[in-house]
């Protein structure tokens, strides 16, 4: 067998080439002349196109003439009381059109253009399995434009910050001036053990509890102070064998082990149908409790869609 040792031929070998010259030429052009030709062409006459813009019919006119210098054809010849375009003008105007009611989608500045869009929204793999499904329903119902994209929470002041994420939701609270936030809805923390486990023989539930092994969910920051420092005051003498950053993972190890945990309880109804989980009902967590908050870089507020999704978000909730 042979070997084809020729170089891989480049898919559209002039772009590089032809990408400086590109610039060069848009350059030249200034996007109000190309409003402006839409304009006199639209409305066929430059009377007419200068009371639309609120210019005079000479800046119309001085605006016409430049854009004869830059493309090779008149673009419009007078006729009676108006303008007639050429052959080469409507060739322009079906490419001038198109272009500039992209750029219009794409800016959205009124949120009055029914285009496509996507919108950003980081959250934990748990957290995104409670609250996207209503957030998808959601945003179907109101908004059938917008797509949505779902990423794992990092650096939340920088992922809002510099604008990476449309929206956070998480149980943690941020204190930047730059963000906002509004609570989703909040949650009872309960202690959960697997379905046979020996704590539920027993009627003396504080005394057992310090004989079993606890595990933890590793948070980063200072997320949860207050709530783990009065944790601690419940169980001082609590011995955490397993920590892990996945909820779904502690879970996992809870329904197949002696250990015990404790989680939100919504995150409990949902594993609750994968892994033989029952709450262990301790007197002193009943009134203990974490909020789930909608976080925003207050700048986004200036966008109407995004202004309009987060209502819709905190209404589903």
């Amino acid at each position: 067998m042979e070997y084809n040792e020729k170089p891989e031929s480049r898919i559209n070998p002039r772009l590089e080439s032809d990408t400086p010259q590109i610039f060069r030429t848009l350059r030249n052009i200034d996007l109000n002349l190309l409003t402006i030709f839409e304009a006199v062409y639209v409305h066929k006459g430059i009377v007419n196109a200068a009371k639309i813009l609120n210019l005079t019919p000479s800046a119309i006119s001085q605006s016409i003439q430049k854009l004869r210098t830059i493309f090779p054809d008149p673009l419009f010849i007078r006729k009676g009381q108006g303008v007639t375009p050429t052959a080469y003008a409507t060739h322009l105007h079906e490419y001038i059109s198109q272009g500039l009611e992209s750029i219009l989608g794409a800016l959205d500045l009124t949120g009055s253009y029914d285009k496509q869009r996507t919108i950003t929204i980081a959250t934990s793999p748990t957290v995104g399995a409670l609250v996207m499904p209503t957030i998808y329903q959601t945003i179907k119902d109101k908004f059938p434009q917008l797509l949505l994209r779902n990423i794992p929470v990092t650096d939340v002041g920088l992922q809002l910050s510099q604008f990476q994420t449309d929206l956070v939701i998480d149980s943690s609270v941020y204190s930047t001036r730059a963000l906002s936030h509004h609570v989703l809805y909040s949650d009872r923390i309960m202690m959960v053990a697997r379905a046979e486990h020996p704590v539920f023989k027993t009627s003396h539930m504080q005394e057992t509890l310090s004989q079993y092994e606890f595990t933890l969910l590793m948070m980063e920051g200072a997320a949860h102070t207050d709530l783990r420092k009065r944790v601690n005051e419940m169980f001082p003498e609590r011995q955490i064998s397993f920590s892990s950053y996945n909820l779904v993972t502690i879970a996992a190890l809870i329904g197949s082990s002696d250990l015990v945990g404790l989680m939100p309880a919504r995150f409990f109804r949902l594993f609750a149908r994968c892994w033989p989980l029952q709450v262990v009902d301790f007197v002193p967590l009943r009134d203990e409790s974490v909020d789930f908050s909608l976080h925003y870089n207050k700048l986004s507020m200036r966008d109407p869609v995004l202004q309009s999704v987060i209502t819709a978000i905190r209404q589903a909730f």
